[in-house]
């Protein structure tokens, strides 16, 4: 039996589906475009595997970003971190903006008459996987009758989760750029699941994160579980928040921080791109 949970962000479990129109039309909802993960050996295929399970008692591991947004909740859900947000300003969701320290997945940003007011910074973080999934996502089309170009499903090679090298490489970017984001008073949230946060909160020391979490600290944690729903279908739901500050995430990997940047800097990049495309309607 396959262990893809979620296949272009459509359950496995779930009754009623068109898998041979999901699977050739390839695209992810969430994006309301192509998946972009694609094989390379033939860019022409979206892989569009979205959940796994994996683990001795095997629970849905989520391995695409781009999962996370599921009914734009994360974004709701960082509407507190936008302090100095006022009634009329104009919501917007600004994808990569890059800034020293890397780039940064999305911005969530209060704008009145065009002109930016708030923003909080938003980053995805999901887990990497060891390994090749496309073997387990060919035995699910084959255990759902869709017609498949290969005989991938016979392989026995494995996939595994890079919990370690997945939950390091995060916080050293946390830790690079949430010294840009306290230098100018703006908040930095870094979405994930909850199967993650549980794994650094084990490995790394972070036994000083307030929670429950304080909204005048710089760098806040979210994660999301999945949720089972009775059709088989998953959802996101809030399961944790934690929170600290840069000299707190330097803590959590016994660093030093550095870096700045000045306000404007971040304001003209955000402002350039903002427009009627980028506004936030909550679905």
């Amino acid at each position: 039996m396959s262990c893809v949970v979620e296949l272009f962000t459509h359950s496995a479990g779930e009754p009623g589906q068109d898998w041979l129109r999901i699977v050739q039309e390839q695209q992810c909802p969430f994006l309301g475009k192509r998946c972009y993960k694609v094989r390379k050996s033939d860019p022409g295929i979206s892989i569009g595997t979205c959940t796994v399970l994996y683990g001795r008692k095997p629970e849905p591991i989520i391995i695409c970003p781009t999962r996370l947004i599921e009914r734009r909740q994360i974004f709701v859900d960082c509407l507190h971190l936008l302090t100095t947000h006022e009634p009329g300003n104009e919501l917007h969701i600004v994808s990569e903006v890059s800034i020293p320290g890397g780039s940064v997945d999305y911005f969530l940003v209060s704008a009145r008459d065009g002109r930016v007011r708030d923003f909080v910074g938003i980053e995805l973080q999901t887990l990497d996987t060891t390994g090749t999934v496309w073997p387990e996502r060919q035995r699910l089309l084959k255990e759902l009758g869709v017609p498949r170009a290969d005989a991938a499903e016979d392989s026995d090679k494995p996939y595994g989760m890079n919990w370690k090298m997945t939950a390091k490489t995060i916080l050293v970017q946390m830790h690079h750029k949430i010294q840009t984001f306290e230098h100018v008073n703006k908040k930095l949230a870094l979405v994930t699941q909850d199967k993650l946060l549980a794994y650094m909160t084990k490995e790394f020391n972070f036994g000083h994160l307030s929670n429950p979490p304080t909204v005048g600290d710089s760098m806040h944690f979210h994660a999301y579980r999945m949720a089972e729903q009775p059709d088989h279908s998953y959802r996101l739901a809030l399961a944790a928040r934690l929170s600290t500050d840069a000299a707190g995430i330097a803590q959590c990997l016994d660093l030093q921080a550095e870096a700045r940047v000045e306000l404007d800097e971040i304001i003209k990049a955000l402002q350039s791109k903002i427009s009627p495309a980028t506004r936030f309607t909550p679905v």
